[in-house]
């Protein structure tokens, strides 16, 4: 199927992005590229998105951690009815990597990039906003929509809980939103029903004792070994302790202890990620944890102290919202652009908005069609097909249409 194809059969939307908007949004999305800003530090970014609502005659509220923000359209005063309003979620922030790309809209921020495609996810929420205001107005939008440009995805435990604890789903019966997909090709998205992220905490701990001579590690703490079967045994009497098929893995990417070869020291540290597949067995991850360290640093004579920083539960699709998302899909480019998507192990903050209302997220699809492999995400080299931000516009108008 070609890009611009769909399904013949489908009825009729309109919508479609124009030629001009779509030229301006690939502008749009370059800009924001070559200015990344981190979480909680997204001024520019918000002040870009509100001029440009404002400039379409909507009223975007800034939100009050003073980056990111909400715009409604179509509600005049109005609650959405039966169905609430539906939001489209976008996340805004970038993250502390240099980009290594040599394209003229690289980041001009040193050590500072949209590695994980949040200017695609915003520009294709701010292009949608801008075609439903514009049917709004022709008095064709049949439900609310509102669009929630959230900051500091990338900070756990994420910036949607505040976004959330500041009222922003106050009305709302649905959120949708998307993320970049390298190993899907731009003009597709994937879907899943149930969980599609996996829940992603933070854990550093500290051991302690005596130090002492490397001539006599019988008479103290020998630091160094009990870090590492703290590092090594750790994950395995946590695999032994929960069914495995709830996929809570312990993972470490940094011990640090010692500083003289014939010293035993009398600290280390390590920290790591939790991540898991199911809820259920994330809402148990602190106890097990908690106590498979403390067993482990005893047995070896040491002290523990535990720092575990909840993340984010997994994003776990609801089902009448991924048909949604199937369907708007397959009315713009046909059933057969739509493919199934397995469960990452990645962490993604939408998950708490699922939390409180029914809603999916889609892996947009930017792999450049013939590619036989995509950049990854979170490398300083990353880059989109943009024609994926001409898809998730329409992915994101005919769902409010339909």
């Amino acid at each position: 199927m070609s890009r611009e194809a769909a399904d013949p059969h489908a009825p009729a939307l309109p919508g479609t992005l124009p030629e001009p908007l779509r030229a301006e949004l690939i502008a749009f999305r370059r800009d924001l590229h070559m200015h990344p800003e981190l979480g909680n530090q997204e001024h520019r970014t918000t002040a870009a998105l509100k001029d440009r609502l404002e400039r379409a005659g909507l009223r975007p509220r800034v939100l009050a951690t003073g980056t990111g923000l909400l715009c409604d359209i179509g509600t005049d005063g109005a609650d959405g009815g039966a169905d609430g309003i539906l939001a489209l979620r976008a996340d805004i922030d970038a993250l502390p990597i240099p980009d290594t790309k040599t394209v003229d809209y690289a980041s001009t921020v040193p050590g500072r990039a949209h590695a994980c495609g949040h200017d695609v996810h915003t520009t294709v929420v701010l292009g949608a906003g801008l075609v439903l205001a514009g049917l709004a107005r022709e008095g064709r939008l049949p439900r609310p929509v509102r669009l929630l440009f959230q900051p500091a995805e990338e900070v756990l435990p994420g910036g949607a809980a505040e976004v959330v604890a500041g009222g922003a789903l106050e009305g709302v019966g649905r959120i949708l939103a998307v993320h970049c997909d390298p190993r899907v090709d731009a003009g597709r998205i994937g879907l899943r029903t149930g969980p599609i992220t996996s829940a992603c905490d933070r854990l550093e701990v500290a051991l302690e004792g005596p130090g002492g001579h490397t001539a006599r590690p019988h008479l103290t703490t020998d630091m160094v070994t009990a870090a590492a079967r703290v590092a090594l045994d750790v994950p395995a009497v946590i695999a032994r302790r929960i069914d495995a098929r709830a996929g809570l893995a312990v993972t470490w990417g940094r011990l640090e202890t010692g500083h003289a070869c014939n010293v035993i020291p009398q600290r280390a540290t390590l920290a790591g990620t939790v991540r898991c597949l199911e809820l259920d067995a994330w809402r148990q991850a602190p106890d097990l944890v908690h106590a498979a360290i403390d067993e482990v640093a005893a047995l070896h004579g040491a002290k523990s102290q535990i720092g575990y920083v909840r993340g984010v539960p997994p994003v776990v699709n609801e089902a009448g919202s991924v048909q949604l998302l199937h369907d708007a899909m397959a009315a713009r480019r046909g059933a057969d652009a739509v493919e199934g998507t397995e469960q990452s192990l990645g962490g993604e903050d939408f998950s708490w908005y699922l939390e409180h209302v029914p809603g999916a997220m889609a892996r947009l699809g930017v792999r450049p069609p013939g590619e036989l492999s995509g950049l990854d995400l979170h490398r300083g080299d990353f880059d989109v097909d943009e024609h994926a931000i001409t898809v998730g516009v329409e992915l994101f108008t005919a769902a409010a249409l339909l």
